[in-house]
């Protein structure tokens, strides 16, 4: 028999061999032994990116390796995301998952390339953050009614922005402009970072976003605080809408991080032990606090429920706004 017979068979010998390894655990114990790359669905400078950022170094250090941040914003996070689900399962690749990119872009957009429910291994989340309602300072509005009572003397004259086409901050837009009965124009942007520039420089007038990114632009005199969803530690003088009379904007958003499916759940209980260690660090949580972010550990079974109940709940609500993005 020549050497070449003997090739084949060694080779599925290999292949039978590492599938064991993989399915004994023996693969994901070693886990990992390389950097890992997380990839942020928005551009750098967002809320999205900013909350992975402030985990990052003590991850890396349960970990044990390097965590590269990779930013592929696009289509409201959805191309980032198409990137992690088409990734291979190894463990190495992953992503920031958001109640934009896995609960409402299904509804929003004609055609999503991945299924929330089918192509992701869920960890955990990060955390949870309410949506404020920020205003350029032209509009000499510090409360909903004078808003509100602002946009119906010009109706045509304001627009508003979004981080993203499809993403909750359209969402929150579309509903308020069905509230102050004005007809709004939407402009999305591809994230946080260049939707922040134009609402400063007044191209559009009004946004909802978390508080972690607006701060700095509140802050400053920049942007103006009308309201929030629910009260946070970032910008505590914000009253919320139900405060201010408003009833059912009480949403808020949550961060998290998925695998590809396939992933070996050895490898997702691994990171998600890691993720709530972190998480469970009351520097961290103070920390998170600190950016608008209340810490939220969980496993990954809630995630995923938390996944599949919040495709219906934005389902019905970019049905009644009727938003869709092509």
């Amino acid at each position: 028999m020549s050497f070449l017979s003997y090739t084949i068979p060694l080779k599925r010998v290999f292949l039978a061999l590492a599938l064991a390894s993989v399915a004994t655990g023996a693969f994901p114990q070693s886990w990992p032994t390389r950097p890992l790359t997380v990839i942020v669905p928005f551009p750098a400078g967002g809320g999205t990116d900013l909350v992975i950022r402030a985990i990052q170094s003590l991850l890396q250090k349960e970990l044990g390796q390097p965590i590269i941040i990779d930013n592929r914003s696009g289509a409201g996070g959805t191309i980032g995301s198409a990137m992690v689900a088409k990734a291979a399962p190894d463990g190495y690749t992953m992503g920031v998952a958001t109640t934009s990119t896995h609960a409402v872009s299904v509804s929003v957009f004609r055609q999503v390339p991945y299924d929330p429910t089918k192509d992701f291994e869920y960890v955990g989340f990060i955390g949870t953050s309410p949506y404020v309602l920020a205003v350029h300072p032209s509009l000499k509005a510090p409360d909903i009614k004078t808003l509100i009572a602002t946009l119906r003397k010009n109706p045509r004259q304001y627009s508003f922005g979004s981080v993203g086409a499809g993403t909750v901050s359209q969402l929150m837009g579309e509903k308020f402009k069905e509230v102050a009965g004005v007809p709004l124009v939407h402009v999305p942007y591809r994230g946080a970072a260049p939707a922040y520039a134009d609402l400063v420089g007044g191209q559009v007038q009004i946004l909802f976003d978390n508080p972690l990114g607006l701060s700095p632009f509140i802050r400053s005199g920049q942007l103006v605080a009308v309201a929030a969803t629910a009260s946070n530690a970032l910008l505590p003088g914000i009253p919320t809408f139900a405060q201010q009379g408003v009833p059912n904007f009480d949403q808020t958003l949550w961060y998290g991080i998925a695998f590809p499916k396939g992933t070996p759940k050895a490898i997702v209980n691994k990171f998600n032990s890691a993720l709530n260690k972190v998480l469970s660090d009351r520097a961290v949580a103070a920390d998170l606090a600190s950016k608008g972010i209340n810490a939220n550990p969980a496993s990954p079974e809630t995630m995923r429920a938390a996944v599949v109940k919040d495709i219906a709940y934005w389902g019905k609500i970019a049905t009644s706004v009727g938003a869709k993005v092509d």
